[in-house]
């Protein structure tokens, strides 16, 4: 029976494996929150992988505090990218497959059409930054890592923008929301799901993958279709992201362009509206 390794148990997308773990039952999983897999400290970590023997690794985890990255540089980087080269030669070593989960914060923002695997990254922000390294020490490391960026993820479990929305609607009158920052959202049991289908396929193409819901909205539409769904009477301004400052720099627009993983593992990929109703049932 093969073992696979979900790092980030505790986090959104590693929290809804843990759901969607019963039904693949042929597997045996092992779900590592912080403690189990260390990834701030890397001799550690080495150590811990040898430990649990794994015949996949799925790393769910990440630093994602994104504003508190710019202060907190040498932690982000540590556990994005050098604890990413540390899996990634491990998984190489001993014939491990490994899904790296990374994110659209790997580009500027200055594009104007949605953007592919192979479009330039330069990242803005230190989170960004670190996500980008761990990509690039990823493939260094084990050309055979399949890498995929996503975006705006959230879930029923741990903090997002949709429950934040749902919150603040409940709480008051009018809230504002920056308009001009242009993406899709990615419901993480899509992602999930979508990582399973890659990982039962049998193809294994490596290189790196976009994923996340249809669609291409604003920060702002994305509340309003919150509000729309959730029935909520508080009123949804839409502001410049110059109203709102932010310690790090958030992309303008990083539209995901899914074709890729759509053909390669005739994947159907839901509008992020349908997406959005099963957080309200």
């Amino acid at each position: 029976m093969k073992k696979i390794l979900v790092t980030g148990s505790n986090g959104q997308l590693g929290s809804e494996f843990a759901v969607l773990s019963s039904e693949y039952p042929q597997y045996k999983w092992f779900f590592a929150d912080r403690n189990k897999v260390t990834l701030d400290d890397l001799d550690k970590l080495s150590i811990q992988l040898d430990e649990i023997n794994p015949d996949v690794i799925l790393n769910c985890a990440a630093y994602t505090a994104v504003d508190r990255a710019e202060i907190e540089k040498e932690l982000a980087f540590t556990i994005n990218h050098l604890a990413v080269e540390v899996i990634a030669k491990y998984a190489e070593k001993n014939n491990v497959k490994l899904i790296q989960v990374s994110t659209d914060y790997v580009f500027d923002g200055s594009s104007s059409s949605a953007l592919s695997e192979d479009a330039e990254t330069n990242p803005i922000n230190i989170y960004g930054q670190s996500k980008r390294a761990g990509e690039i020490a990823c493939l260094r490391e084990n050309p055979n890592s399949i890498i995929i960026r996503t975006s705006w993820v959230y879930s029923k479990f741990g903090n997002n923008f949709v429950k934040t929305m749902q919150r603040l609607m409940l709480e008051r009158e009018a809230i504002n929301v920056v308009n001009d920052q242009i993406g899709s959202p990615t419901y993480a049991p899509d992602l999930a799901n979508a990582m399973m289908v890659i990982l039962e396929s049998p193809r294994w193409i490596p290189g790196i993958y976009n994923y996340s819901n249809e669609g291409e909205i604003s920060w702002y539409e994305f509340a309003l279709a919150i509000k729309e769904l959730g029935n909520y009477s508080c009123k949804v301004c839409g502001i410049p992201s110059s109203s709102y400052p932010t310690p790090a720099k958030r992309p303008e627009f990083s539209l995901l362009d899914k074709k890729k993983i759509k053909e390669i593992y005739n994947l159907h990929i839901l509008n992020y509206k349908k997406s959005l109703k099963k957080m309200f049932v």
